[in-house]
């Protein structure tokens, strides 16, 4: 009893905690602009209720704007930079920027499947996700079709391997991207529910990607 209530308390900590802070961290850029740009309306004789979530929300915006065109990634990186060399502040900025990228990277677009595959050697099994079909040289040099699969790292989503395997050894499984990710990051913990149907164990698997 003791075990499974810890492994509850550590699975719903793996919930809210991502949760908990990213709502932290709106509050407070929320009430920052507030009580900044307050002072300044008022002086003007408008008393504008919101202001601070509309004006993060703008900020927000204008953010994801810029980092997304050429001389603004080339902004964000030279402020990567920067905050990776402040001793104290860079253990806080690298914490959370792990944090934001696990929750919104956007390879997770990219993973196509979950699947079941035999590493790091056989007999162990390790959950993956489909990215594509193999090509170029590396399809050419196999005698089967090869399927390009990303093994993550737990608890950390944003770092792994990538994998070229042969699709017959690949066992496609019914679970979404999102469960799968889910499964991998609480290390096992969040397991999503699966009904198993009747004659499973007779059908062979089936393609991916």
């Amino acid at each position: 009893m003791r075990h499974r209530l810890r492994n509850y308390l550590i699975a719903g900590l793996l919930v809210i905690l991502p949760l908990g802070v990213t709502v932290f961290v709106l509050l407070a850029l929320f009430r920052f602009l507030d009580n900044l740009l307050r002072p300044i309306f008022k002086v003007m004789g408008l008393e504008l209720p919101g202001l601070g979530l509309l004006a993060g929300i703008l900020l927000i915006l204008a953010a994801g704007a810029m980092a997304s065109n050429v001389v603004g990634r080339r902004l964000v990186q030279g402020f990567d930079w920067l905050m990776m060399r402040i001793p104290f502040a860079r253990t806080i900025y690298s914490a959370t920027k792990q944090l934001s990228d696990s929750l919104f990277i956007q390879n997770r677009a990219a993973f196509k499947q979950a699947v079941l595959l035999e590493w790091p050697r056989p007999g162990l099994y390790t959950v993956g996700f489909v990215t594509g079909e193999t090509r170029g040289e590396a399809q050419d040099k196999t005698k089967e079709r090869v399927i390009n699969v990303f093994v993550v790292s737990t608890p950390n989503p944003t770092t792994g391997f990538l994998c070229l395997v042969p699709e017959s050894q690949l066992i496609p499984l019914e679970m979404s991207v999102e469960d799968a990710l889910k499964l991998v990051v609480s290390a096992g913990i969040l397991v999503p529910p699966y009904r198993r149907q009747p004659g499973d164990d007779a059908e062979p698997p089936g393609s991916v990607a």
